[in-house]
C-alpha cells in the first residue's frame, strides 16, 4: 500500500464516503439484474425471488470477515487490505458476467458470479463498518472525551454517501436500462470498482488515526472477545430482537416487481424513479437524525418505523385492488411515492440500531460485532425472502395470475406488527446505560 499520511487532513471520510457512495451505486446493476433475469433468461416471480435471496448468502459470513479484519494483519493494516480486497472481487464478478458468451450464460453461472460479487461486498462493507464503529468511538477534536453523538454524526455521514450513490445509480439505472444492455452496465460498474480499488491501495492505514490495537492478536482471542460481547444482555437481546423482526415479515420484492412490469405494464424509468425517490428520503433521513433524533429513545424510533412499515403494507393492498387508481391517483404515481418509500423504510431501522451497538462495542472487536450484526440482518432478510416465495406460492400468485396478492400483501402486514410486542428488548436508554459502564 502506497503511504498517503500527508496532504490529506481527513482521509477517513474521503475513504468511507468513496466506500459507502459505491456501496449505494451497487443498485445500478442490480437493477439491470433484474431485467437481465426476467427478460434474458426468462425465470419467473419465484425463482426471481430465490435468486435475489440466494445470492446474499455470503452476508451471513460477516463475523468471519470481521473476525478476520480484526485479528489478521496485512503490511501492519487490518481495514483497508480488506477493502482493496472486497473491491477487487466485486470488479472480477462484475465484468466476468458482462463478456460472458450467450451460449455459457445460465441461471447457475450468473448466481455463481453474483455471489461472488456479493462475496467481495461483504468483505469490504465490513472493513468499512469496522472503521465507522473505531472513528466513532474517539474523541473529537472539541472534546477532550467521546461524544455519545459523535458515532451518529459519522453513521448519518457514510448513510449520506451510500443514499447519494443509490439516488445517483437507480436515477441512471432507469434512464439507460432502455437504451443500453445489461452486460454494457456490468461493464461500466465493473470499471468502477476498479477505480475504487486503485484510489484505495494508495491510503495508508496509519493515515486513518485508527485507535491502537495490538496486532495479530490471532482469531481464537478475537472470537473469545466477540463470544463475550454478545453475552451482554443489551447487545444478545437487542440483535436478535432486530433480526427476528425482518425476518418474520414475508418479503414480496419479486412478486410486486412482476406486477408492476407485467401485470400494470410499467416502464423501467418508473420503477428507476421510484428507487431514485426512495434514495432521496434514505438520505433525508440520514440528515433529520444527525440533526433531530440522535436523543430519541433507539426503543421509540425503531418501533415507529416498524408501525409505519405495516401502514405501507396495507396501502399496497387498496393499490393492488385498484383503490388508488378509482380516486384518480396513477399507478404510476403511487409506485414512484409509496412503493419507493416503503422499500426503503426496512432500511431506516438500521440507522439508529447501528448508532445503539456501536456505543456497546467493547474496545478492538468493532469489526466483528459489526459485521455480526450485519450477518444477523442478511440472514434474516434471506428467511424473510424464502417466506415471500412460500407465501405467493401458498396464495397461488404466478406471473399470470395476481389474484391472491393481496392477501399475500395483507399477511405481511399483519406479521410487520408482530415484532412490536417484544420492542421491550431494545434499550431504551444508552446514556444511562453508557454511563453506569464507565463508572
Amino acid at each position: 500500500m502506497v503511504s498517503s499520511e500527508s496532504g490529506d487532513p481527513n482521509p477517513v471520510r474521503k475513504l468511507l464516503g468513496l466506500g459507502f457512495w459505491v456501496q449505494g451505486f451497487r443498485c445500478f446493476p442490480w437493477m439491470a439484474v433484474n431485467f437481465f433475469l426476467k427478460d434474458g433468461l426468462n425465470v419467473d416471480p419465484s425463482t426471481l425471488q430465490l435468486l435475489q435471496n440466494s445470492a446474499n448468502l455470503p452476508m451471513v459470513a460477516k463475523p468471519l470477515y470481521g473476525l478476520i479484519s480484526d485479528a489478521v494483519y496485512i503490511s501492519d493494516q487490518h481495514r483497508i487490505p480488506y477493502i482493496a480486497i472486497g473491491a477487487f472481487l466485486q470488479a472480477v464478478s462484475w465484468l466476468t458476467i458482462a463478456v460472458l458468451s450467450p451460449s455459457s450464460v445460465s441461471i447457475f453461472t450468473v448466481t455463481l458470479y453474483l455471489l461472488l460479487s456479493n462475496l467481495g461486498a461483504s468483505i469490504a462493507e465490513v472493513a468499512n463498518d469496522a472503521i465507522v464503529a473505531e472513528v466513532g468511538k474517539q474523541p473529537t477534536s472539541s472534546s477532550k472525551s467521546s461524544s455519545p453523538s459523535s458515532s451518529g454524526e459519522l453513521q448519518s455521514f457514510v448513510w449520506m454517501a451510500s443514499a447519494a450513490g443509490g439516488v445517483l445509480g437507480n436515477l441512471l439505472g432507469g434512464t439507460v436500462i432502455d437504451r443500453f444492455s445489461p452486460q454494457t452496465m456490468f461493464i461500466f460498474f465493473g470499471l468502477l470498482l476498479a477505480v475504487q480499488f486503485f484510489i484505495t491501495i494508495n491510503i495508508h492505514e496509519s493515515s486513518l488515526n485508527l485507535p491502537k490495537i495490538k496486532a495479530d492478536v490471532g482469531i481464537r482471542k478475537q472470537l473469545s472477545q466477540l463470544s463475550d460481547a454478545l453475552t451482554k444482555p443489551e447487545i444478545a437481546y437487542s440483535i436478535t430482537w432486530f433480526a427476528s423482526s425482518y425476518a418474520i415479515i414475508p418479503a414480496l420484492t419479486g412478486t410486486m416487481f412482476f406486477y408492476q412490469t407485467e401485470y400494470l405494464k410499467m416502464d423501467s424509468s418508473v420503477l428507476g424513479l421510484s428507487k431514485v425517490f426512495g434514495q432521496a428520503a434514505m438520505l433525508l433521513w440520514s440528515i433529520i437524525y444527525n440533526h433531530q433524533l440522535k436523543s430519541v429513545s433507539p426503543r421509540k424510533l425503531i418501533s415507529a418505523i416498524q408501525i409505519l412499515m405495516s401502514i405501507f403494507m396495507l396501502s399496497d393492498v387498496l393499490f393492488v385492488k385498484g383503490f388508488y387508481r378509482k380516486m384518480g391517483m396513477p399507478d404510476s404515481l403511487y409506485v414512484v411515492i409509496f412503493s419507493g418509500l416503503l422499500e426503503v423504510l426496512f432500511f431506516f431501522k438500521i440507522l439508529p440500531f447501528s448508532v445503539l451497538i456501536a456505543k456497546f462495542c467493547p474496545p478492538g472487536c468493532e469489526g466483528s460485532l459489526m459485521a455480526f450484526v450485519m450477518s444477523a440482518i442478511a440472514l434474516a432478510f434471506i428467511v424473510s425472502g424464502y417466506l415471500g416465495v412460500a407465501l405467493a406460492s401458498y396464495v397461488g400468485v404466478t406471473e399470470d395470475n395476481f389474484s391472491g396478492f393481496p392477501l399475500a400483501l395483507l399477511i405481511q402486514a399483519l406479521c410487520t406488527i408482530l415484532p412490536l410486542y417484544g420492542s421491550s428488548h431494545i434499550p431504551d436508554d444508552v446514556k444511562s446505560k453508557s454511563r453506569t459502564k464507565t463508572q
